[in-house]
């Protein structure tokens, strides 16, 4: 706590000198994000910075409500089956790039290749696990195709970001994005902000915002001293203990769930017994409590949340037992051993903090933990590259689909990106699950994958943690279930 303070102090003190910069006046909003995008090509990495800048340059063929409903978007309509793997797709009239590129058929159809070309190689492979091509039927109306029935179709049609096939080919599209969203893009300066400025053209309900300025502020304090001293409208990942002193705060359980990667292919974590034994060492109940003010739940031993399809009611989190983790400990001839942990500081909610607690959690049990801190561009890097995993690996994951599927296939699945297994039996469960339309037997094959993954501790389920936001007394936002930073949404006074 004290910490935490003396970075808030720190930050008064550094706009009391004049740091930062200037409050945004009239229809401009300033937002603070704990890091900086690392790309600004919306199909490529797996970023919550770009998204939180992306989610409001770009339109998505459906989209979802504050409360999570599904509904259409660039698609004029829900998409209908029209057999077992086709999915027909129609799309709105007369909507356009921000550079006049028509919205149309072509662009869906591109943005759908491009996306699942292996050679692109994008780290969001695992929302369109399925999907095997896209053909134009006319200049409104696409055929998506699946390699098997996939009951979740349109779940991953709202996270396809639609781009243009003229623009998207330019060597500069990663820094200069251009989509049909209600901002476009003015400018980026790297290190500092991007700021974006209203689409007068925009399809849909006109933004009330003009202007938006996004800042790349890691420390927690700093970001929330920007907020006291108002020089910014809306911050992310307030700190929980700092929600009653802020102009306004809002906070809703979220779909992010904080886990530690173990890997089950190399190294003392190869051994099932200390995987087990790393679960078993950590609190969550204090973490939760503690560390995260009551605005966090403890995971129920799977990565899912009990609204998410497949999620399995009879596993539980692994108990706070000390004892037995010294056991199994010692049973697979671990004790002392050094485990290397691999994490990342701004990007979620204390981060850092929750590596170094698990950390220290992990020492108590006898295991020599060596915390290794990196930017996120680095940090991602070392996620998505098998060859460079650690033992352990901190990483929030949020399922947007709300079904298994996404969160199996990108972590789970032997061969996922971000997996550290090589489990044949949990990968034949899952590729069962993704194409099963029986609702009954889907949830039957995810159920024992939860229970296998849980019994071979292939991660440390830690927490599901709420999304918490700082907000200028002038900003109203309700949030969203889905932690999309929607400016078209917010009103200013």
């Amino acid at each position: 706590m004290k910490a935490y303070r003396w970075l808030w102090l720190t930050g008064i003190m550094m706009v009391a000198m004049g740091v930062t910069g200037a409050w945004a006046a009239g229809s401009s909003v300033t937002i603070a994000l704990g890091s900086e995008p690392t790309t600004l090509d919306p199909q490529l990495r797996e970023d919550g910075g770009e998204r939180a800048v992306n989610d409001n340059i770009y339109d998505t063929v459906l989209t979802r409500s504050p409360k999570g409903d599904l509904i259409p978007s660039l698609a004029v309509a829900m998409p209908t089956l029209v057999d077992a793997t086709t999915w027909e797709v129609k799309l709105r009239s007369g909507v356009s790039f921000h550079n006049g590129e028509k919205m149309n058929a072509d662009a869906v159809v591109h943005s759908v290749q491009r996306i699942i070309d292996p050679e692109f190689n994008s780290e969001q492979i695992s929302f369109f696990s399925t999907i095997t091509g896209a053909k134009k039927v006319d200049d409104l109306t696409v055929h998506v195709t699946t390699k098997g029935p996939d009951p979740i179709l349109p779940s991953r049609l709202y996270w396809l970001k639609v781009v243009p096939p003229q623009h998207s080919q330019d060597a500069k599209f990663a820094e200069m994005p251009v989509g049909t969203g209600p901002y476009q893009m003015v400018g980026w300066k790297r290190g500092q902000s991007i700021e974006l400025k209203r689409n007068d053209t925009y399809w849909g309900t006109k933004p009330q915002i003009e202007q938006v300025s996004y800042r790349f502020v890691e420390e927690p304090g700093t970001r929330l001293a920007g907020l006291m001293a108002g020089e910014f409208d809306l911050i992310t990942n307030l700190l929980p203990e700092f929600t009653q002193q802020v102009p306004k705060s809002i906070h809703i359980l979220g779909l992010e769930h904080p886990i530690i990667i173990l890997n089950a292919d190399k190294g003392v974590t190869k051994d099932a017994r200390v995987r087990q034994a790393l679960n078993y060492a950590v609190d969550k109940e204090a973490l939760a409590k503690g560390l995260f003010e009551g605005f966090a739940q403890v995971a129920e031993g799977q990565l899912l949340s009990p609204s998410f399809f497949g999620f399995n009611p009879e596993v539980k989190a692994y108990p706070y037992d000390v004892a037995k983790a010294k056991e199994l400990l010692k049973e697979a001839g671990a004790e002392g051993a050094t485990v290397e942990l691999v994490g990342t500081s701004g990007r979620w909610l204390k981060d850092r903090e929750l590596v170094e607690a698990v950390a220290a959690y992990w020492q108590k049990a006898g295991i020599n933990a060596k915390v290794r801190i990196f930017e996120f561009n680095e940090y991602l890097n070392r996620l998505f590259d098998r060859k460079t995993r650690a033992d352990g690996i901190f990483v929030v994951s949020s399922n947007e689909l709300l079904d298994a599927d996404k969160s199996f296939s990108a972590y789970y699945q032997a061969g996922g990106i971000g997996s550290s297994n090589s489990d044949a039996n949990l990968a034949t469960l899952i590729d069962a699950a993704r194409s099963e339309t029986d609702v009954q037997k889907r949830a039957s094959l995810y159920h024992q994958a939860v229970k296998l993954a849980h019994d071979q501790a292939y991660f440390v389920w830690l927490l599901n943690i709420e999304d918490v936001y700082g907000l200028s007394e002038r900003l109203n936002w309700p949030g969203r279930v889905d932690a999309r930073l929607l400016v078209q949404e917010m009103m200013v006074k």
